[in-house]
């Protein structure tokens, strides 16, 4: 069974979030939150697997409630909505810390598909909002930013295979391309993953990708 927060500070948004979640069999809502504050107080006293996060609320926002909530440590993931598809604020929130995002006119079935996966700690970020979620944070470069002199920590301890995977993810491949343009199976590509992303501190793929760039793996 899947616990989800929902924080929204519109009621019927929230009615209608929760009103989907209970018609799964899988899944439970545990309680709502009307701002951020109120969000970061539930999740910790509940930890639910999944906070439904909206970014625009009165006082805390979705983006300063979402850094709190994983930087307490907790196992709680948190599923961004948006109302605008890759806005300055969804790139924040996957900067705090979010395992993915999601715009609010998305699908039932994409929303649901999107609270399972984070519950089971994938990102929801598909091929092509991938690349341009890659777009989006290029902006946030300085222009002809230089490759770093010294060896970025957070590559350390990659293998050149580890530090190749890590660059392929960084151009939004998925899975399943790395492992036919690579020559790997698929099951070894995920075990490779699985290693780049402990060693590299990055809670999913979405830090995965925002690692390359920062590290000058990819370049905008």
């Amino acid at each position: 069974m899947t616990t989800v927060l929902i924080a929204d500070d519109q009621p019927l948004q929230r009615f209608g979030f929760r009103m989907l979640l209970e018609s799964q069999d899988d899944m439970t809502v545990l309680d709502e939150a009307a701002h951020g504050t109120e969000a970061v107080r539930k999740a910790a006293d509940l930890r639910p697997d999944v906070v439904l996060m909206d970014v625009r609320m009165p006082g805390m926002d979705g983006i300063e409630a979402t850094r709190r909530i994983t930087a307490s440590g907790d196992r709680t993931r948190v599923l961004i909505l948006t109302t605008f598809d890759l806005d300055e604020y969804a790139y924040a929130g996957l900067r705090a810390g979010a395992s993915g995002f999601l715009v609010k006119d998305a699908q039932p079935e994409d929303l649901l598909s999107g609270i399972r996966a984070v519950a089971s700690g994938d990102a929801v970020v598909a091929p092509g909002l991938t690349r341009r979620l890659l777009d989006a944070y290029a902006h946030h470069l300085p222009a002809g930013t230089p490759e770093p002199t010294a060896p970025d920590p957070r590559l350390a301890a990659l293998t050149d295979r580890e530090l190749e995977i890590l660059t392929v993810l960084g151009k939004g491949w998925t899975n399943t391309e790395i492992a036919t343009r690579l020559h790997l199976a698929e099951s070894t590509v995920k075990t490779h993953v699985g290693r780049v992303l402990a060693k590299t501190g990055s809670r999913d793929r979405v830090q995965a990708v925002i690692c390359a760039y920062e590290t000058g793996l990819v370049q905008p």
